[in-house]
């Protein structure tokens, strides 16, 4: 959503009666959340940010992170309906708070997907069987749902999408615009970005972000 569609005669915040409550579960700006909910306040309407996140596994069996933004009584409201799609929802704050907290999630996994691939590719490199290296160092402080989950699937070279390469590099561009506008220097996040903007110009914006270690074949 744009911010002029906040506006625009066919919107929902311009069609919704008073008193609804508008949940948005896509990843956009907390700046355009918070935009989002003050036009929706003036119309007598409740508004949350509420972006997910666990891939395509999570939706399809209901058990979702869902982090939202808003207010605590329109929470409230949503929340039997949020239950049915996720199993760990938090309210974390005002509209946009729900944007900046998948900020934090998409920024974890950044640096995550990086580290994960350069760990497969120093295994190959060193004559290791990636698979067993997973097995090891996948049951110790390095344990990560990408090193375990993501880790078997780059070692196989299928980059099947769960979550989409080109969603990845709009998700990390609005992470990097809000650091900006917090004096933020995330040099691991704008590496990410470099990474996957890179791998996008090459045609593979339609793969998983597993994808990456592409960029560490050699």
């Amino acid at each position: 959503m744009s911010s002029r569609s906040i506006w625009v005669p066919t919107g929902l915040v311009t069609k919704a009666k008073a008193g609804a409550v508008l949940v948005d579960a896509t990843t956009s700006s907390p700046t355009l959340a918070a935009s989002i909910a003050k036009a929706a306040a003036e119309k007598g309407i409740a508004t949350l940010d509420a972006p997910v996140s666990g891939g395509d596994v999570g939706a399809r069996d209901a058990k979702l992170a869902i982090m939202v933004g808003g207010d605590v009584a329109a929470f409230n409201r949503v929340k039997p309906v949020l239950d049915c799609m996720g199993g760990n929802i938090a309210r974390m704050g005002g509209a946009g708070a729900g944007q900046h907290t998948k900020m934090a999630n998409q920024i974890a996994i950044a640096s995550n997907m990086m580290g994960v691939s350069e760990c497969l590719a120093y295994a190959k490199a060193a004559g290791l069987d990636p698979v067993m290296v997973i097995k090891v160092v996948g049951t110790g402080a390095a344990s990560s749902f990408l090193l375990n989950g993501l880790g078997p699937k780059m070692i196989a070279d299928d980059y099947r999408a769960g979550f989409y390469v080109h969603h990845f590099v709009k998700d990390l561009g609005i992470a990097l615009d809000e650091a900006v506008k917090m004096n933020l220097s995330l040099p691991g996040l704008a590496l990410a970005k470099q990474l996957y903007d890179k791998l996008k110009a090459q045609g593979h914006g339609e793969d998983g972000t597993q994808a990456i270690f592409r960029l560490y074949q050699f």
